[in-house]
């Protein structure tokens, strides 16, 4: 028999445990193995459904344009969690499966069975859940934080440093929607705005997206579309097939509700931003918009809320740039070598493009000589010197091109003709300009004058002028670098370069070897030594001809005009040695300038210069003669004073013969000539400039009629008590100098009520003047206005009587400057604290230490606002000679240079 196993149970209990395994919740226990079956088939499908998700996820944020949305990373974060909780009840389900017994329907603990077997089915319901979650229809959104494209420059930017924060600064501002970076091409414009666009890289946060769009001088609306739609991420091949007005709506769409700053480089022109789809920057959105150009007039159109000019660099800052690109090395191996770098980086004016092309030509030069020669080459030829052609010049002649007109253009060259940075009277290229035939005066001065306003302008806000003044002269001046271009344009891009030639200024002891005479269409050998001018060239187109300032010059040739049939222009002024001229064969001159020269006579005869326009024997302090004025049947423009022969009454009555005269200048010594000069009414309407001097006691009361185009009166010498007005208007419209000296009877100037416009008043040496404004007469005068308006200069000096220039405070908008010396008596100034307006150029000049503490000023307030700008100076009666103190002085002054910053 065998062993039986006997076990004792008692019945109740069994029965209890079985009908507890097979409950509802016992399929916790007897379905262990089935559902941890389906949990593990249900995991792998959410996984799969996870990588899915990702990969569309990575896809799309792969360009940096989108980002994942918040409740597709919340899903990605639940899966990851529920598959770390797989993992962990996957490691123990062996141990559990091995617990079960009965064939699965019980376990030999039930408690840690039931337990386990929950947790599947939760998690069971969890994944499915989750798994039902995925289904997303989008995954990612665009991009709303700050993108910024760092654009590639130098890490340190020498020059602008200061002007980088100020511009960062003032695009900041609250008010400045649109700003306008302007200036002449490679003076670091772009540089400029790429470091700005880098410093948003700082910002993030503060916008929601920084675009960068070059324009250049082809405006293409597509491309700009198709660049701010790659930044925003709109561009695709099928919306590049939209067309223009849809690709706009598109963008604005995207940009009104995102605050965006807009850098849009070198416009040559308006770009209408809602053209483009850019909503308009103002307070309420806060956006920006930023752009370089070469023209102020494109920032006028742009509508712009700031602007900025970005100018040359000054010589400190230049010199650091130019060693930089040099390198230390090279500058240390000779010691001549630092003072001629110095001199090459003159040559570049503060222009970086120049700085930086010039500078790293030079890096590799190593003698002296090669330092000498770079230096003769930038002075005499610049185009030639290597990269000006390639790297320089092409990109400054882009504005060039841009110029409107081929008179603008031929004016500008025209400006090439002058010295390194010489300061060209704006009013003297009026008349060359005129003779050339660049401008019609058929329709009168005034238009003409107007016409060459506007293209100076024109050329000013292009950046290919830069404009000033002194000593109330309104100039212009051209950077070095753009006259080098200007030149190399001339001459054909440097092919044929005896088209123009300009050796101004260049210390010159002869004339130049010239090949080929009857190529040359304009010359300019100004402000040289050259002694003697001989031979007889052919020029066959040769129009202007500049000799003026050769101070050496003794000779010209008898011959040397013979076979220049198309000549216009002829400046020999400023030339003190010359004293005989051959003029005979200028059958086509229409210009002619001798003022400053020795010249003794000047006859016409009736077959010569009948083209002339423009005559100037300005201070000619040797002519005793002249003749034949009224042949000169074209004439406009005479010029006579300061020159030795002062108006007579044979000269009188032969000008009253010039038909077309407009403008003369003419000095008077004679009191009965005055007289008759006075009641011309044909001469008087000319008289641009007179002087008044030496009249006898027999003039007691000087009265002056109406005078509409008299820009300066001088008075000296004279006896007269009284300066009358024939008429009570204002007659002196244009009046802006007047120098009063020497006058001992004259007692006050009241009659200035009636220059509204004057600009400089000199009073020297009148012993008996008491009051420049006479308040008993200007109270009898009607029509009048309220003087010194326009008032920039007053000089008072070695008057001793004077003690008022006005009963009471006065405006001065204009005022600049107050110089008084020898004037005891004058305790009392006609200021307040409100007088003055610009007080960063004005200042009160005086002579004698104690005049200063006798001031009586009208209160406490205006001598506290006014005695921080004054100061001692020095004799106001001290001038340079006479004739370089009068017009043409400010175009002896050199390497000034006038820089808006």
């Amino acid at each position: 028999m065998g062993t039986c196993l006997s076990i004792s149970m008692p019945c109740d209990q069994v029965v209890n445990q079985v009908c507890q395994c097979l409950s509802v919740n016992g399929s916790y226990i007897y379905n262990l193995s089935e559902n941890l079956a389906a949990l593990h088939k249900e995991m792998e499908m959410l996984k799969a459904k996870r990588d899915d998700v990702q990969g569309r996820v990575n896809r799309e944020e792969f360009t940096g344009c989108r980002q994942r949305l918040a409740e597709v990373q919340v899903w990605l974060n639940n899966v990851l969690d529920i598959e770390d909780e797989f993992k962990d009840l996957l490691s123990t389900s062996t141990v559990e499966l091995q617990r079960l017994c009965f064939c699965g329907l019980c376990s030999k603990n039930v408690e840690m069975s039931y337990s386990y077997g929950k947790r599947v089915i939760r998690m069971l319901k969890m994944v499915k859940s989750i798994s039902s979650q995925g289904k997303f229809g989008v995954v990612t959104e665009k991009v709303h934080v700050i993108e910024v494209e760092e654009m590639p420059i130098q890490s340190t930017i020498v020059g602008h440093e200061a002007l980088l924060e100020r511009v960062w600064n003032r695009l900041m501002d609250n008010g400045v929607g649109v700003l306008g970076l302007y200036g002449m091409g490679g003076v670091g414009k772009t540089t400029l705005l790429a470091q700005i666009n880098n410093k948003f890289i700082k910002a993030r946060g503060s916008f929601d997206v920084v675009i960068w769009v070059v324009v250049s001088k082809s405006l293409d609306i597509q491309t700009i579309h198709e660049d701010i739609a790659r930044k925003l991420g709109l561009w695709n091949e099928e919306w590049d097939k939209k067309n223009e007005n849809r690709k706009a709506l598109d963008i604005h769409n995207v940009l009104k509700r995102r605050k965006f700053v807009l850098f849009l480089d070198d416009i040559w022109g308006k770009v209408n931003l809602p053209t483009i789809g850019v909503p308009y920057p103002d307070v309420e959105n806060g956006c920006k918009v930023a752009f370089t150009t070469r023209s102020r007039d494109v920032c006028g159109r742009m509508g712009v809320n700031g602007v900025m000019e970005i100018s040359c660099l000054g010589p400190d800052k230049a010199w650091e740039l130019f060693q930089k690109k040099v390198g230390e090395s090279t500058l240390k191996i000779h010691a001549d070598i630092l003072d001629l770098a110095r001199q090459v980086a003159g040559k570049c004016s503060g222009l970086p493009l120049a700085l930086n092309v010039i500078g790293e030509t030079m890096s590799c030069k190593k003698t002296v000589q090669e330092w000498r020669r770079a230096i003769d080459v930038l002075t005499l030829s610049a185009a030639d010197f290597s990269g000006m052609k390639d790297e320089i010049l092409p990109i400054l002649k882009y504005s060039y091109d841009s110029l409107n007109g081929e008179v603008v253009k031929l004016c500008f060259l025209y400006c090439s003709l002058f010295p390194e940075d010489y300061l060209i009277d704006k009013e003297r290229l009026v008349d060359y300009w005129i003779c050339e035939g660049f401008i019609d005066e058929s329709q009168g001065r005034e238009k003409a004058m107007n016409q060459v306003y506007e293209i100076l302008g024109t050329l000013v806000r292009s950046c290919l002028l830069v404009e000033g003044e002194m000593k109330n002269i309104s100039y212009v001046t051209m950077h070095d670098v753009v006259r080098d271009m200007a030149l190399w344009i001339a001459s054909d891009l440097g092919k044929d370069k005896e088209i123009y030639i300009v050796q101004a200024g260049v210390e010159l002891r002869s004339m130049p070897n010239v090949k080929n005479w009857k190529g040359v269409k304009k010359m300019s050998l100004m402000r040289n030594n050259i002694k003697r001018i001989c031979g007889s060239p052919e020029c066959a187109q040769l129009t202007t001809l500049f000799l003026q300032k050769n101070q050496s010059l003794i000779y010209v040739s008898s011959g040397f005009f013979k076979y220049v049939p198309l000549l216009v222009v002829l400046d020999l002024s400023g030339n003190l040695g010359l004293s005989e001229l051959p003029l005979f064969q200028l059958v086509s001159l229409r210009y002619l300038d001798l003022s400053g020269t020795s010249l003794k006579q000047f006859h016409v005869g009736l077959q010569e210069l009948r083209k002339l326009i423009h005559l100037n024997l300005e201070f000619t302090g040797k002519l005793v003669s002249i003749s034949g004025i009224s042949n000169l049947s074209n004439l406009r423009s005479l010029g006579l004073q300061g020159s030795y022969k002062t108006l007579e009454m044979s000269l009188l009555e032969e000008l009253q013969l010039v038909e077309y005269l407009e403008n003369l200048t003419i000095d008077v010594s004679s009191g009965m000539v005055l007289e008759q000069l006075l009641s011309c009414e044909m001469l008087v309407k000319c008289i641009q400039k007179v002087g008044i001097n030496n009249l006898g006691e027999s003039t007691r009361v000087l009265t002056l009629p109406t005078m509409c185009v008299l820009r300066r009166l001088s008075i000296s010498g004279c006896r007269m008590e009284e300066i009358q007005i024939e008429r009570t208007t204002p007659s002196f419209q244009n009046l802006s100098r007047i120098d009063i000296c020497v006058c001992y009877g004259l007692k006050d100037l009241t009659w200035l009520v009636f220059a509204p416009n004057l600009v400089d008043l000199r009073v020297k040496y009148s012993n008996q003047m008491e009051e420049i404004i006479s308040k008993e007469k200007a109270a009898k005068v009607t029509g009048g206005y309220v003087p010194f308006q326009k008032l920039r200069s007053l000089y008072l000096s070695y008057s001793p009587m004077l003690k008022s220039i006005y009963w009471s405070p006065l405006s001065f908008p204009c005022l600049s400057k107050i110089s008084i010396a020898g004037c005891p008596m004058l305790k009392k100034l006609p200021l307040d604290s409100d007088s003055v307006v610009k007080f960063e150029v004005f200042s009160i000049e005086y002579r004698e230490e104690g005049w200063i503490e006798e001031v009586d000023w009208k209160d406490e307030a205006t001598q506290l606002r006014f005695m921080p700008f004054c100061k001692l100076g020095p004799d106001p009666t001290v001038t340079p000679n006479k004739y370089n103190s009068q017009t043409h002085s400010i175009n002896s002054v050199v390497a000034v240079r006038h820089r808006a910053v």
